[in-house]
């Protein structure tokens, strides 16, 4: 097999033209340098440099590979500053996939502060909701997921890693004037009959699931991923909602009443990636500072 290390003593031994003198450029004995030209002749089956006199002179085959060598060892030196440069985190990539609300609260900080403390790390975003999200990165077609889950099987990320963010409540939204707008909090048994806007399918599957455990079903007469429009069809009195708290931060409430649900309903909130991409310097950053973002 030819080696890298053995086509730069041979560009060398051909721009000095002896052993002893390539031994010197390279800071190597003369023994050293012969005994790497053997092998790099084994390696290529056929005589590589022949003795002229006092000097060394390149075969025909020798002089095809110190051409191709110069291309081959220009490309690996840009690939090794390439790589240290991603390793520093002074350059990199990382592809991120988020479900909306993440993507209006905790992205953005967590983002702004990353490119402040490694300028040099490109980072996309997409969007994507539980589980597809997760699909997405075991498909490879992410690095980085923001994702969430309502208590569903503790082993439907086993082969990830998982890093929790934050714990998100839901809370019930009613039209301002609402018979339970000035309650302290509501009961899904509380709304019953009400007509329904659903959000996400995740949490619209949650809103199902928890109002059959009160023995209701829900009348749902709008379903929107959109939140700003649920916020809005509630508003208009068009129907009551259940909203995951962090969705609100970044959506106007005029017009509605938030209320905790009792008993209480969360999310968990997680950024997840493969495990040999959590060893990926960009990667490594980026949860970080989306855990941090979380915290704050």
């Amino acid at each position: 097999m030819i080696e890298a290390r053995h086509l730069r003593v041979l560009r060398t031994v051909a721009a000095t033209g002896s052993f002893s003198a390539a031994a010197r450029e390279l800071g190597c004995t003369q023994p050293a340098v012969s005994q790497q030209m053997k092998s790099l002749e084994t390696a290529a089956r056929t005589p590589l440099l022949v003795r002229t006199g006092r000097e060394m002179r390149l075969t025909q085959a020798g002089e095809v590979l110190v051409r191709h060598a110069t291309g081959i060892l220009a490309g690996l030196t840009a690939a090794e500053e390439e790589i240290a440069a991603i390793a520093g985190l002074r350059a990199g990539r990382v592809r991120l996939v988020s479900f909306p609300s993440g993507s209006s609260t905790l992205v953005p900080a967590a983002l702004a502060a990353l490119r402040g403390a490694h300028p040099g790390t490109r980072v996309s975003l997409v969007e994507a909701e539980p589980p597809s999200s997760a699909a997405m990165l075991r498909d490879g077609d992410c690095d980085v997921a923001l994702a969430f889950r309502y208590g569903e099987r503790s082993e439907e990320w086993d082969d990830l890693v998982v890093r929790p963010l934050l714990v998100d409540r839901l809370v019930g939204l009613v039209p301002e004037g609402h018979r339970l707008a000035e309650a302290g909090a509501v009961s899904i048994g509380e709304l019953a009959g009400e007509p329904w806007i659903a959000g996400c399918p995740r949490c619209r599957k949650q809103l199902v699931d928890a109002c059959e455990e009160a023995g209701l079903t829900p009348r749902i007469d709008f379903a929107t991923d959109d939140y700003p429009a649920v916020v809005g069809l509630v508003a208009a009195g068009l129907g009551v909602a259940v909203l995951p708290e962090l969705a609100l931060r970044a959506v106007r409430t005029e017009g509605v009443r938030t209320l905790p649900v009792e008993p209480s309903v969360h999310r968990e909130i997680v950024a997840l990636t493969l495990p040999d991409l959590e060893r990926v310097p960009a990667v490594a950053a980026t949860l970080d500072q989306l855990v941090l973002a979380a915290a704050r």
